[in-house]
């Protein structure tokens, strides 16, 4: 079985880079972590991976905004071979700054579903990731649960995950109430924060005051996934805090082997 090219995308201030290659690696891919100037430098190219990887970390210090910058580095220098990327249905995946940065370039949700009797424009004109509700930086582990309406290849087959979050600025919000449902109506959430029993709640259960508890969205093709919490982290029983105590499962591992199954296909 193939093992399909995998670019972990660096800037300065990611730092994640590695947790996610090992998770990948496990998953059955092939990766690189490839710095942005090698691609502004054309060393790399876009085209020649089957997925791209966005990683957590404060890319350009989260100055002007978490992920806003490397957002504008990315559209302005690498807009059309991202887009490119994206539009050939290749998968890609943010993980915390990744997120953000999706969501600021506006490739998440991406173009919604019509809102009202307009089809909505960009998706940086309808959703952000702002500071949590908390107003502090959160870092503890969360229970995500998958949409199974959302068809994203992501998601297939997926479980409750159990993972660590650790953010400032993981709120995510729409701009307005019609936005909110279009995205609920294209069933474009990925996961959502519940507790151990699969049940919704306030703060912890969700850490950061999102609306309608949304963790993590993709966009309507479903190649393109974003989340705040970070399943790289929880891969391995031994990663987990209880390990200890007897806990098992509920890793991460298999949202990553849907991803290279879908790289190997697209």
């Amino acid at each position: 079985m193939t093992s399909p090219p995998i670019a972990i995308l660096h800037a300065p201030g990611t730092n994640r880079d590695t947790d996610a290659a090992i998770a990948l690696e496990m998953a059955g891919g092939a990766t690189e972590i490839v710095h942005i100037n090698q691609l502004l430098a054309g060393e790399r190219r876009l085209r020649d991976y089957a997925m791209l990887v966005l990683p957590g970390g404060f890319s350009y210090g989260d100055d002007l905004g978490a992920g806003k910058l490397w957002a504008v580095r990315l559209l302005h220098d690498l807009g059309a071979p991202l887009h490119e990327f994206a539009d050939s249905g290749k998968p890609i995946i943010g993980i915390c700054n990744g997120f953000q940065v999706l969501v600021k370039a506006g490739m998440l949700p991406g173009v919604l579903p019509e809102v009202g009797s307009q089809r909505s424009e960009a998706a940086m004109q309808h959703a952000t990731l702002t500071r949590n509700a908390s107003a502090h930086f959160e870092c503890r582990w969360v229970y995500l649960e998958p949409n199974p309406a959302n068809r994203s290849p992501w998601l297939s087959g997926l479980d409750r995950i159990h993972c660590p979050v650790a953010h400032g600025e993981g709120n995510f919000r729409m701009r307005d109430e019609a936005s909110l449902q279009a995205l609920r109506d294209a069933n474009l959430t990925a996961f959502t924060y519940v507790d151990a029993s699969g049940d919704p709640g306030g703060y912890p259960v969700n850490p950061n005051g999102s609306v309608v508890d949304i963790a993590g969205i993709t966009s309507a093709a479903g190649n393109i996934l974003g989340l705040m919490p970070h399943p790289e982290d929880h891969i391995l029983p031994l990663q987990h805090p209880a390990r200890d105590g007897g806990a098992r499962g509920q890793t991460g591992l298999k949202l990553f082997q849907n991803g290279v199954a879908f790289a190997r296909q697209a």
